[in-house]
């Protein structure tokens, strides 16, 4: 990459042979069902899910917003943690083109939501209220340091919904990074919920596209879901070619992207001006902030950031940052980065 670039892994460009594959893409019209890669694509991210069938969309906040509007009605109402992807990032898609109520609830340090008040939020049936029909859930945990969930946490919830009628949904956009941390199989965590949605451009480094699974009468509904938002794509083939790729290839290096997080951590913490616990950091993600008597403001620091290193730095509010590893990011950009916030700082 020409700049050294911590915003966030959706920065990530493809990589020599993912272009490779593209140029060389079979294709076919895939609202017709014709396009052979994207058959492919499909049915491999279903096998490594752990799901009979799988449907290709542009991207995650379009995966969740088709499984939402396939498993609930207007009316319903999805219960789902404060500072969930879908809930906060989504531009409240599911209550704006679904009419789905969300009923957001706290969750702990890595992202779980507290099983009693799911169970307590949980409606009875009465005309006042919309009916509880979906639990809406997320791992990693962007808004927790990236935070992996264990297993248990899900069989939980797939209790929870059994016993309620309720659909559970999993937003999986960085699932691989938690199955990579947990050093875990996905379909340890996707057999226990209804559907998934992975995306391919994150950390596994494909230009466009997510891949949403569930079972066939499932998908079959996702894919008129995907029709009615304008997601259908023709020859989508040459974008689903680097989709193979990222799946095969890239979930294998992920723990790469984890140790560099690490280092950058441990790095960080050596500076005075600098507050961060490297204990949390799991995955890909490495959340800090300024501490209070630090001589530069949030944007200074990024700014200075640039012009001083050619490194771009995500700002996450109050007087925190974010920075995110990934396929393009070495050992020494890590380097150059701690070394560049001692300088500035």
């Amino acid at each position: 990459m020409q700049t050294i670039d911590f915003r966030s892994d959706t920065v990530t460009w493809p990589t020599p042979a993912m272009r490779e594959a593209m140029a060389a893409a079979q294709v076919g019209d895939d609202v017709y069902g014709e396009d052979p890669t994207v058959i492919e694509l499909e049915a491999l991210a279903a096998e490594m899910l752990g799901k009979p069938a799988g449907l290709f969309v542009s991207s995650g906040t379009q995966g969740n917003l088709i499984a939402a509007l396939t498993h609930a009605q207007r009316g319903d109402e999805a219960i789902l943690g404060e500072d969930a992807h879908t809930f906060c990032w989504e531009a409240g898609g599911i209550a704006v083109l679904g009419g789905i109520t969300p009923r957001p609830l706290p969750t702990d340090h890595i992202g779980r939501l507290d099983l009693d008040q799911v169970r307590q939020a949980i409606r009875g049936d009465n005309p006042h209220w919309p009916r509880s029909r979906l639990i809406l859930t997320e791992n990693s945990s962007g808004g927790n340091h990236g935070a992996a969930i264990p297993p248990d946490y899900f069989a939980e919830l797939r209790a929870i919904a059994e016993a309620h009628d309720l659909r559970l949904h999993l937003d999986g956009a960085r699932l691989f990074n938690a199955t990579t941390a947990l050093q875990l199989d996905p379909t340890e965590i996707t057999r226990h919920v209804d559907s998934v949605s992975i995306c391919l451009s994150k950390g596994l480094c494909a230009p466009v596209g997510s891949v949403l699974v569930g079972d066939r009468d499932f998908i079959a509904q996702a894919r008129r879901q995907r029709k009615l938002l304008g997601g259908g794509m023709r020859q989508a083939g040459i974008l689903a070619a680097a989709g193979l790729i990222a799946l095969r290839d890239m979930t294998q290096r992920l723990t790469e992207d984890h140790d560099r997080a690490q280092r950058l951590a441990t790095g960080l913490a050596n500076l005075d001006a600098i507050a961060i616990d490297p204990t949390v950091v799991q995955t890909n993600m490495v959340f800090f902030a300024l501490a209070p008597d630090a001589s530069l403001s949030p944007p200074e620091v990024i700014e200075k950031l640039k012009a001083h290193s050619g490194i771009q730095l995500g700002f996450y509010g109050d007087r925190t940052f974010r920075a995110v590893t990934h396929y393009w990011i070495r050992d020494e950009h890590v380097d150059a980065l701690v070394a560049a916030l001692g300088e500035i700082l």
